[in-house]
């Protein structure tokens, strides 16, 4: 006798008393871009609904979020100021740091998570201190140490690093740990590729790379085993959260190291992805909403715990529609 699948699918109710997978705004990291000044919020030509803002309009804007049961957010800095080895980031007055203090004051309930880079410090873009045409591994983990100290005196509640630098891992645990930091989680970037999908990006974070490209450093796309083995390393370095970055074209990887791991899964649904979704939605090429909840779905049944997104505040309003 044949399964009659349609029996389970025929009711509304019945479809969700069997639904395997589900979305909730405790899913989400918000990403958020800030800047030195005041009264600023400066939206992004390629990321409609994305903006850069100064403090004053970010503690705004957490305020929406938390109306939206979104509490989680990350940071990305955008100095005034760039040099060749990202001073800015090393400042305990820099633009992350300050950031850090005025939400936790203002918003001590909002969870905020770091990026934790040199890209968007530096004057050549790189994710670190250059040595003739590529990024020096060991240098650069010397001064990320610092930055891991200065975002956690400020009061950061977890650092995310993104730079792919081998040992980052290991490097900031020792360093925070050392500092009486040892309970900071690190959200790894373990697995993050040398892809196409970052171009809008690169435009709000002002941090395209002046010469080459990151592909000393970033994953090859084509490799999947060595993908895999890049999120057990940084395990094994003591990561408190795994990463994959982009997601969508990567959905087979976040399966496999999901599969090969306990920890906490994070995918981040990267900007060029956002766009795409975007300029669709705007041309009427498809059903936005509904496509966006999909893409979502898809994240987490590929084994994702944590979504990083810049569609997050859409979401929640359309989480909230359906309560």
């Amino acid at each position: 006798m044949f399964q009659r699948f349609r029996r389970t699918r025929l009711n509304t109710h019945l479809r969700s008393l069997v639904r395997e997978t589900s979305v909730s705004t405790n899913d989400f990291i918000y990403p958020l871009f800030v800047r030195l000044g005041k009264g600023i919020k400066s939206e992004v030509a390629s990321m409609p609904g994305v903006f850069q803002m100064s403090i004053d309009e970010i503690l705004k804007e957490c305020i929406e979020l938390k109306k939206l049961g979104l509490y989680s957010i990350i940071l990305f800095g955008i100095p005034d100021v760039k040099d060749s080895i990202g001073s800015d980031s090393l400042c305990e007055h820099g633009i992350i740091a300050s950031a850090i203090r005025a939400i936790k004051k203002e918003h001590p309930e909002m969870f905020v998570v770091t990026d934790l880079c040199f890209c968007e410090y530096t004057d050549h873009g790189h994710c670190g201190i250059i040595d003739e045409e590529t990024v020096n591994n060991d240098a650069t983990l010397e001064i990320s140490g610092q930055q891991a100290i200065i975002h956690a005196k400020a009061g950061v509640d977890m650092i995310a690093p993104s730079g792919m630098m081998d040992g980052i891992i290991e490097t900031l645990r020792e360093a925070l740990d050392g500092a009486g930091y040892e309970n900071l989680p690190i959200m790894a970037y373990s697995t993050k590729f040398a892809s196409g999908y970052y171009g809008p990006f690169r435009d709000v974070a002002e941090s395209t790379p002046s010469f080459g490209d990151r592909a000393s450093y970033q994953m090859d796309p084509a490799n999947r085993r060595e993908a895999i083995s890049e999120s057990i390393s940084d395990e094994l370095q003591g990561a408190d959260i795994l990463m994959v970055k982009p997601v969508l074209a990567y959905l087979d990887i976040v399966r496999e190291i999901k599969d090969n791991t306990s920890l906490p899964m994070a995918v981040y649904n990267v900007s060029g992805e956002y766009a795409m979704l975007k300029l669709a939605g705007a041309q009427d090429l498809i059903d936005y909403d509904r496509v966006v909840m999909e893409t979502m779905i898809s994240f987490k049944r590929a084994g994702a715990d944590i979504i990083i997104s810049y569609h997050a505040k859409e979401v929640a309003k359309m989480l909230q529609k359906q309560l």
